[in-house]
């Protein structure tokens, strides 16, 4: 009870701060710019009747006794002019008088063309004259001199030129301050605070990640009712890290987190600390969390962690690295001797293999929360959440899609009914159906066609004989996945054709039968052109490299070998952001690596010499299949079924894409 007013208090002081500051700035900029216009007023006013003369005729009037008044200023000479009825032209007078002759050692002037009869006032530039004063007096001419005004001295000799620098500088501290920054403010943080109540994202928003919500509603709980916690001794987890690949919504689900909580939220991203001037990292994290004190409680979300929280290394030499300065700083800030009251850190990440070990420890980021790809329920209720502003025909079946999109993030989810909108669209139609969304699907995994890239006949017959040669090999084996659809139609930057097949439900663990079939159904295409044509293309590169690979796991890190044992035989370094694909390192002897080497190659043999063994029984749908897609191009799953005379699998769920077995030619 007594940490309320300390907690609540504090939140309304920056908006109080923040309000007063703009209305003084705008009271002196106002001030500045009236005073401004009002000299500028005058200025004009006075320059506006006046007339600019030269010099050698304001000495022809003051010689005709014309000129009445003089004010005699440091550059200039202001006055009052009174013309005569007459004029002055080729001597004479417009009555024949001679003229009135003028004062000794002034000429007259021949610039006087015309009668003057109106009396104006005149301004000319002064130079050095003498006998100026003594002129003025013989002429009768009321003078006197005058010093410029306090207005005019004031604005032209103090403000403008104090303006002028002031800009000059502000312009020339952003350039060198970073954009949008200035040099006086280059160590603050950029973190952008979103107040509790813009914090609009609820954990209704989030969808696929009900584990990653579980383990997140203690620390809302938390924000809410600290002492529920601290009563019985609980501590909450000062730093949680989301890991998991790119697009699963870890951004989101932090955001979440501070709209359920409603509490402020200060988002950064891990790249905006690093600066190549030393220090100012370490500058901008201490100002982060000085700032979250004062909202407390708070949440700060960095994004991208990995960006400052690498691995530290040892340095030969004296050199000061900023990043790991500014690591520094970040870990002090976490677990330091000033405890952060009601501030907890959420950070994500997609590379957790790359953090510091001390960044990780308990006291810092004591929780991590896996936000993995969503799975069939999970899509299902993300393709609901993003399809709420979408206009869906009645016979759209989300389910289906959702069976239909396995190993998809939620932004590709996202990505696939955006696709389904401008597949709609383009066709002028009233709402999404459901065959926009399966041709969104197609476009998103294999690609968009490719209408530019057109093969003549004969290759178009090989492509053809390849994948219905994969078709057939998944139809004939039991373990292999259900074929959805045959197209010879090309797409993405390298398919000349692809057969795509749907496995039942959401697969987790294959057997060693399952993974010699999934490699005969790769070199099925292969073996197809093989019987058909006699000789091969370069059209089974794609199938041969995966073939290959899925032979070397099972040798050398599944144990699937008798000859190599069940002896680990490489180290793969799974990475998130590459998802299924990593990179495997030999860890054996030269002698196991020639070992391993043969078992491939004989896995690779054996299940060649079935996919064509197969293929050549079935020689005759094999004809029959081709010359069918060579017709229409494309063949669904239950029209290929029919065509070889089998029954379409049934499967407990919509059959979901599987994007490892849509095979490219």
């Amino acid at each position: 009870m007594k940490k309320e007013p300390r907690i609540t208090l504090p939140i309304k002081k920056p908006a109080k701060v923040d309000k007063q500051g703009p209305q003084w700035r705008f009271i002196i900029i106002y001030f500045l710019v009236t005073l401004f216009l009002l000299w500028a007023w005058q200025e004009l006013f006075r320059q506006a009747t006046l007339r600019t003369i030269p010099y050698s005729q304001f000495k022809h009037y003051l010689a005709l006794h014309e000129v009445t008044e003089a004010v005699v200023k440091e550059t200039e000479i202001d006055g009052k002019i009174v013309p005569k009825a007459q004029a002055v032209e080729n001597g004479s007078s417009a009555e024949g008088s001679p003229t009135a002759s003028p004062g000794p050692g002034v000429s007259p002037s021949p610039e006087v063309k015309k009668e003057e009869t109106a009396p104006f006032f005149f301004r000319t530039e002064r130079v050095e004259d003498p006998d100026l004063v003594k002129q003025l007096q013989a002429g009768g001419v009321e003078y006197g001199a005058e010093r410029p005004g306090f207005l005019s001295q004031l604005l032209g000799s103090w403000i403008l030129p104090i303006a002028f620098m002031f800009i000059l500088w502000n312009l020339l501290a952003r350039r060198m301050g970073g954009a949008g920054q200035s040099i006086f403010g280059i160590g603050r943080s950029g973190a952008k605070l979103v107040a509790d109540s813009d914090t609009k994202v609820t954990f209704d928003d989030v969808a696929g990640c009900d584990e990653a919500k579980f383990e997140l509603k203690e620390v809302v709980d938390f924000l809410k009712s600290p002492t529920q916690y601290e009563d019985l001794g609980a501590r909450i987890p000062k730093g949680v890290l989301l890991v998991g690949p790119p697009g699963t919504g870890k951004t989101l689900l932090a955001r979440a987190v501070a709209g359920e909580a409603k509490v402020p939220f200060f988002s950064i991203s891990g790249s905006d600390f690093v600066e190549m001037f030393v220090g100012v990292g370490a500058a901008r994290v201490r100002d982060l969390f000085q700032q979250a004190k004062v909202h407390a409680p708070c949440i700060i979300f960095i994004d991208e962690l990995d960006a400052i929280g690498r691995q530290r290394g040892v340095h030969v030499g004296s050199v000061n690295d900023e990043r790991e300065q500014t690591l520094n700083a970040l870990l002090v800030q976490m677990d330091g001797f000033e405890p952060n009251t009601g501030v907890i850190i959420l950070a994500a990440t997609n590379r957790p293999e790359v953090l510091d070990r001390a960044l990780l420890r308990p006291g810092r980021f004591d929780r991590q929360v896996v936000v993995d790809a969503p799975d069939l329920d999970g899509r299902e209720a993300v393709l609901k959440v993003h399809s709420k502003d979408k206009r869906l025909s009645v016979d759209v079946d989300l389910r289906r899609i959702a069976a239909a999109t396995a190993g998809l993030s939620g932004a590709d989810l996202a990505n696939i009914l955006n696709e389904a909108a401008l597949l709609a669209a383009r066709r002028h139609g009233n709402a999404i159906s459901q065959r926009d969304l399966e041709d969104a699907i197609e476009k998103v995994v294999a690609g968009p066609e490719r209408k530019s890239r057109r093969l003549n006949e004969e290759e178009k017959r090989r492509v053809a004989y390849h994948e219905v040669g994969h078709a057939l090999m998944a139809a004939y084996n039991p373990d292999s996945d259900p074929v959805h659809k045959i197209s010879i139609v090309p797409r993405g930057r390298a398919a000349l054709g692809y057969t795509m097949q749907l496995p039942a439900e959401d697969q987790f663990l294959l057997t060693r039968s399952e993974l010699v079939h999934r490699i005969e159904g790769l070199l099925g295409g292969r073996a197809a052109e093989e019987v058909v044509f006699g000789e091969v293309s370069t059209g089974a590169q794609n199938d041969l490299e995966r073939a290959t690979a899925l032979a070397r796991q099972m040798v050398a890190l599944y144990g699937m070998s008798d000859r190599v044992g069940l002896a680990n035989c490489a180290q793969r370094q799974p990475s998130f952001l590459d998802g299924q694909q990593f990179q495997i390192q030999r860890d054996c002897s030269e002698e196991t690596a020639r070992t391993i080497d043969e078992e491939v190659k004989n896995l690779l043999a054996v299940a060649y010499a079935k996919a064509k063994e197969t293929l050549t029984t079935h020689r005759d749908q094999l004809e029959k299949v081709a010359s069918e897609l060579l017709k229409v191009e494309s063949i669904d799953g239950p029209t290929f079924y029919r065509l070889v005379g089998k029954e379409t699998p049934m499967v407990k769920e919509p059959a979901p894409l599987h994007t490892a077995a849509a095979t490219e030619t």
